[in-house]
């Protein structure tokens, strides 16, 4: 198996009070993956589940929990896990593909992409998602494929996880890993290693692995991302690094982040976060977590490649919402190619309906000037539509709880009618 060059993918971001407005938590992430991979948004309903039940991940199975929570994912959609999510108690995760000085495990094991879900879908708060996760890496490891090829393409993975109260950023080496909490203002993290001396939790043999491998002296200051990788970090908010942009974007609107703000940053092609070429930003997420518990998270997906084109579609945890189907991709079962050994042998035709129709239009809105910007204009006056609708329910809470149960669905429905 040839092993790629590390591409420069995947934003995530979190701005708290009083950096977000209106005590709110906002979150959001670009997924950056091959341009042709889908991304599909699919919602899992809470569960119960046998004790000694046994759980299928990617590539391995795990033990089941008693009770897993309602989620709603963004995924590419060969996978079981997710690049983001969010579940019914407003815990958010997103992860990044990160390198350093230990060598990526090849041997199949838990994705970063499982452990989101596994988080998402185990634990109630931010915090506790980090420790299913750092639990779960303890027990099972991670490693395996992270794509759908022949190609591997493999890494350790960073974590921003957010809830209504507070974010973690967890980053991995191996088993290894350091947690920093960040309780107010803004947070990014990119391609790259980023908690340095500020740890709040961590693995018990970090520092003593470390000094093992001759990357720490036990002296100086511990430093995670200059210890674990090679990365300067008296640099790491001046250079030209997409962790570096997105620093900056996030700084220059510090104080009166909003969803439309997240929005904003998550569409910018010039600081490379938008990414475009052979590794593209096809899927996107923002989410609203207010304060007060009365009030509800809303949770808005794209599940199309490219955000300056796409509709941000709102999702709010319900009772009764069914199956997101026209964003969800088809599922081919045990012939799968992804389940058989060897592995991607061949690629089925993963596109939901909601991807073939925008990528038609995708079509229309590159090459046709006065269609394709008649097209753009009315995708972006349902968006404003939705987000004003989403302020009320923000202020005032949901008024008739029936109204969030199809959300999602009617918005893909109003998206699709305007593709035609």
């Amino acid at each position: 198996m040839a092993a790629r060059p590390p591409p420069r993918s995947c934003d995530t971001f979190v701005a708290l009070p009083p950096a977000a407005a209106g005590g709110r938590v906002v979150f959001g992430k670009n997924s950056d993956r091959p341009s042709d991979e889908v991304q599909e948004v699919l919602y899992v309903p809470a569960a119960a589940h046998p004790a000694g039940a046994q759980l299928e991940c990617t590539y391995i199975t795990v033990e089941q929990a008693e009770q897993t929570y309602a989620v709603v994912l963004s995924r590419p959609s060969w996978l079981w896990g997710a690049e983001m999510g969010a579940n019914e108690h407003g815990v958010c995760i997103g992860n990044e593909a990160v390198w350093g000085r230990e060598e990526v495990c090849d041997a199949e094991a838990l994705l970063g992409m499982d452990l989101v879900r596994l988080g998402l879908e185990r634990a109630d708060t931010a915090e506790k998602a980090l420790t299913v996760i750092v639990d779960l890496l303890e027990k099972y490891g991670q490693g395996g494929n992270c794509m759908e090829s022949h190609m591997a393409f493999t890494y350790h993975n960073s974590f921003l996880i957010a809830d209504r109260k507070e974010a973690w950023v967890l980053e991995t080496s191996g088993k290894h890993w350091a947690a920093e909490k960040v309780e107010g203002g803004v947070r990014n993290i990119s391609n790259q290693l980023s908690i340095t001396t500020k740890i709040d939790r961590e693995h018990p043999e970090m520092r003593e692995y470390a000094k093992s491998k001759g990357w720490w002296d036990g002296e100086k200051e511990f430093d995670f991302a200059a210890t674990y990788s090679y990365v300067n970090t008296a640099r790491m908010t001046t250079s030209r690094s997409r962790y570096c942009e997105g620093y900056k974007l996030l700084n220059k609107h510090k104080g009166a982040i909003t969803a439309e703000t997240m929005m904003e940053i998550l569409r910018d092609k010039e600081s490379g976060i938008n990414m475009e070429g052979g590794f593209m930003t096809t899927g996107s997420m923002v989410s609203v977590l207010p304060q007060d518990p009365n009030l509800p998270c809303i949770h808005f997906f794209t599940g199309t490649p490219d955000p300056a084109r796409s509709v941000f579609k709102p999702f709010i945890f319900v009772p009764g919402i069914t199956e997101l189907l026209k964003t969800s991709s088809p599922t081919f079962g045990p012939d799968d190619p992804v389940k058989k050994q060897p592995r991607f042998q061949s690629k089925p035709d993963r596109r939901h309906e909601l991807y073939k129709k925008h990528e038609s239009a995708a079509v229309v809105m590159e090459t046709m000037k006065g269609k394709g910007k008649k097209m753009l204009e009315e995708i972006q006056t349902l968006e404003k539509r939705k987000m004003s609708e989403m302020e009320s329910i923000l202020q005032n809470g949901c008024t008739d709880i029936n109204q969030p149960v199809n959300l999602f669905s009617q918005c893909v429905d109003e998206e699709l009618k305007i593709y035609g």
